[in-house]
């Protein structure tokens, strides 16, 4: 447990020194944010504000990572050291931010708001996504756990529905099919809701913050497990406590980047950051198998998604009829008059709420099978 108070220490010494000292570097260099000329125009004074500050958080995700289990095997030699969860946890949370990376970069130099293109992005993401889906179901632990399983899973696997039910060989296929499609749907969330300051960061606070309780109570729970009073109610996840330390890093280090990034923000986080967080939030879903009550935990997420789902949908059913007066759903709000900050409050509200309700429905899983 001193891991995860080392390691969010440094995350949030990290972020909280490193983000300005990011800051003036952009500035230097002159590279701001694109504003969309079809967005609110109160926006438009937001030009040229510095982005890419998931470059920030990310790196002091991974150094506070790496140095916390550096200084705990110095204080016992016989930790475990990194875990296979914990690596593929940052290699995807790494890999999906570079990709944003690159968009955010051809975004500044091409000085508008359009990146990589569709196919660009999805490829970026999809070598990524499958990658880590092929490895999560490698690297048995001495019980013969992997990372990852090919059943889909609610609080825990759920025998039912074994992707596997047809072979071997299609299990993989089909685990790797859902695997991206979580990914897909939790970097599209996440980068749909990064619309207005600090609304995703501190949204994402709130679910990195409820899987380092999961990763806690599961590593409590673990199969085989002294503490265990019922096998019926164990947890067979691989590396839960290192999966706990990863979360309470990525919450820490948030509220270091929230510190600049809140209204009025200093640096945005680009779609660097953005493609980072949602990838992580996907990988511990995948990682803890907690696939479809991430669902829940990041509801906020879910809603503003569907959003844009039923503006798109409906406009071109109706042939040019609008639900909100736009989508994502946090401008539609703007337009209606709600100051930015109102609509950011309120929407950390909702996202708390359904954070507790995720963590509820988690709690209320495990007392049901005691």
């Amino acid at each position: 447990m001193i891991a995860l108070l080392i390691g969010a220490g440094l995350a949030l010494a990290f972020a909280m020194v490193g983000t300005p000292l990011f800051i003036r570097f952009l500035v230097k260099q002159g590279y701001g944010q694109i504003i969309r000329e079809d967005g609110p125009t109160s926006h438009q004074i937001k030009r040229g504000t510095p982005t890419m500050g998931g470059t920030v958080f990310v790196g002091a995700v991974v150094a506070a990572y790496f140095i916390t289990h550096v200084i705990v095997w110095l204080l016992n030699p016989n930790s475990a050291g990194p875990s296979a969860s914990g690596l593929l946890m940052i290699y995807l949370m790494v890999g999906m931010g570079l990709v944003g990376f690159l968009d955010d970069f051809l975004k500044i130099t091409k000085q508008h708001n359009t990146g990589l293109n569709p196919k660009g992005k999805l490829i970026g993401q999809a070598v990524v996504g499958i990658s880590f889906a092929v490895m999560a179901l490698g690297f048995p632990d001495e019980a013969g756990r992997t990372p990852a399983s090919t059943f889909i899973s609610f609080a825990r696997d759920i025998p039912a529905l074994n992707l596997a039910f047809a072979g071997a060989g299609l299990g993989v296929v089909l685990f790797i099919l859902w695997s991206n499609l979580i990914i897909t749907a939790a970097t599209n969330g996440v980068n749909l809701t990064d619309g207005l300051d600090g609304l995703a960061t501190g949204a994402s606070i709130l679910v990195f913050g409820a899987y380092t309780l999961i990763g806690i109570w599961q590593s409590s729970q673990a199969c085989g497990s002294h503490k265990v009073t019922s096998e019926s109610v164990c947890y067979e996840v691989r590396d839960p406590l290192d999966l706990a330390l990863v979360a309470a890093i990525m919450f820490a280090a948030l509220i270091g980047f929230l510190w600049w990034n809140t209204s009025p923000a200093k640096i945005f986080m680009g779609d660097t950051g953005s493609l980072a967080i949602g990838g992580a939030m996907a990988g511990f879903a995948i990682l803890s198998r907690t696939e479809i009550l991430l669902a829940i935990i990041g509801g906020l997420f879910v809603i503003i998604s569907l959003s844009v789902i039923i503006q798109v949908g409906f406009f071109k059913l109706s042939k040019g009829k609008r639900v909100f007066l736009m989508a994502p759903l946090q401008h539609h709000f703007e337009l209606k008059g709600w100051r930015e900050v109102t609509v950011v409050v309120r929407f950390w509200i909702l996202a708390g709420l359904l954070v507790a309700v995720g963590l509820g429905a988690f709690y209320a899983e495990w007392i049901v099978r005691l």
